[in-house]
């Protein structure tokens, strides 16, 4: 198991190349994390750099297709920054992106805290939890020249590729007997291309997927905490962007939220 100093060498080597837009083969040898515990030891250290609170938390890789494309074996968490969050119709540079890709999201966020605990979390306990539904999309990146090729510690290690992130108005629509994993989902990519999912795509309802979430903090010691939000995952094919689109992110009777790519 990493130490802390090395847990922080790991982490802050990754922010400078987050910072800079820059990227690198593989974390060095001496402090590369071995095992999943390994990466989020130093995906924690991403809060060094933050004097906001953190914002909420990610889910990647909630497709079978998606976790396949990466090369791992199950999803990942990942650290949502509030200094990443992108304003509803923003725009987003793709200068320094290694993915160039949008996803659209459920986003919930959290009335009241989530405390770990010996048992799992049953998903109607946390969704009892759960004080608003949002649409979302997810800008997500990567610190790597080939993310498919360094496997779950090191992708974790990096904050399970989260970058940039819009979070929509809260619905004002009854959603709480909405079967989810049914709901339609759609991204529009200025007018030029239609992309057509549903919440089934994120581990087979977007609750499952939040309650893995809640379970995966649980294991690591750490509270889900009141007015944090979480991404769940995908639910169409990640949507390839060039400077020039917009995207528009529609969950229908749940409301729409759009970003700019520059």
């Amino acid at each position: 198991m990493l130490d802390r100093e090395k847990a922080q060498a790991a982490s802050r080597l990754l922010v400078g190349h987050w910072d800079d837009g820059t990227h690198l083969d593989a974390i060095p040898e001496p402090v590369r994390p071995k095992t999943r515990t390994d990466g989020y030891a130093i995906q924690a250290h991403v809060m060094d750099r933050s004097a906001a609170a953190l914002f909420g938390w990610k889910i990647a890789a909630t497709s079978l297709a998606g976790q396949k494309h990466i090369n791992v074996e199950g999803p990942m968490a990942g650290r949502l920054l509030a200094e990443k969050a992108v304003e509803v119709g923003g725009s987003v540079s793709l200068a320094t992106s290694k993915m160039r890709v949008a996803e659209i999201e459920f986003a919930f966020r959290f009335g009241r805290a989530l405390p770990p605990r010996p048992t799992p979390f049953e998903i109607a306990e946390v969704m009892d939890a759960v004080a608003t539904l949002h649409p979302a999309i997810e800008i997500p990146d990567s610190r790597y020249n080939d993310f498919c090729a360094v496997g779950a510690a090191q992708l974790i290690a990096d904050n399970a590729c989260a970058n940039l992130f819009v979070i929509g108005e809260p619905t004002r629509a009854e959603w709480r007997e909405v079967n989810l994993a049914e709901h339609s989902v759609t991204g529009v990519v200025s007018g030029k291309s239609r992309h057509n999912g549903t919440g089934a795509a994120v581990l087979g309802d977007p609750r499952i997927a939040l309650t893995w979430l809640v379970n995966e903090l649980s294991g690591l010691g750490i509270t889900a905490q009141p007015g944090q939000i979480v991404i769940t995952g995908t639910c169409v094919t990640p949507i390839a962007v060039e400077a020039g689109d917009e995207v528009i992110g529609d969950l229908g009777m749940f409301g729409h939220v759009s970003v700019r790519f520059v």
